[in-house]
């Protein structure tokens, strides 16, 4: 079976698909959109992915975009766990990824980051945004984490697609040093999983391209 991933090295979305792809054993090739080079808008990105992002994934004869339906999708195809068995868990795995990837993601997107920037006559800088929104959204997650379901990982003992939703997000906050000093829960997590060979895999560093 091939799959192929459609993938930019420091997209938090293709980021989370690299992780759940390594962390199911499933080998894919990887093919890189240039976001910095406008790639994403072009006639062939539009052609697989109608929104003009990425991660696309070519997948069981079919073409898949969103990188949490990805993730459910193949959580639910190859019972990965990812997700739990019981509906509140369901619930609280969902509500931790959406609090990272609706949220602090979607206000945090490169696009929408530069956008406010560039129309901010010089008040706005692009780390100044950042700092704006990716603390108030990761104390947020912070005081998830210390409900009791919070185990090993983000639930429970086993990684779920919050774990998934969490490294890429703290990579990007570290990208733009952003002081995650008063989030020991969070960094505890994040210690668990960077030892973890699927997530240090995934890296954006072992992606960058060459030259």
């Amino acid at each position: 079976m091939s799959i192929t991933l459609y993938d930019y090295w420091r997209s938090s979305a293709a980021y989370r698909l690299r992780i759940t792809l390594n962390h199911l054993g499933l080998d894919y090739t990887a093919v890189p959109v240039d976001l910095t080079a406008g790639e994403h808008r072009g006639p062939e990105n539009l052609a697989r992915n109608p929104q003009g992002l990425v991660p696309t994934l070519l997948l069981d004869d079919h073409s898949f975009t969103q990188s949490l339906a990805i993730i459910e999708y193949l959580d639910e195809t190859r019972h990965a766990g990812l997700l739990p068995p019981t509906a509140l868990g369901r619930a609280r795995v969902r509500r931790i990824s959406y609090a990272i990837a609706m949220e602090i993601h979607a206000v945090c997107n490169l696009s929408v980051a530069r956008f406010a920037a560039d129309n901010s006559g010089g008040n706005i800088a692009m780390k100044d945004w950042m700092h704006a929104f990716i603390p108030r959204g990761l104390e947020a997650v912070e005081q998830m984490l210390g409900e009791a379901r919070t185990g090993r990982f983000c639930h429970g003992d086993t990684i779920s697609m919050a774990d998934i939703c969490l490294a890429p997000q703290i990579y990007n906050a570290r990208r733009w040093e952003v002081d995650l000093t008063a989030l020991p829960r969070i960094a505890r997590i994040m210690a668990e999983l960077e030892a973890i060979p699927a997530f240090a895999a995934a890296h954006p560093d072992r992606h960058q391209p060459k030259g």
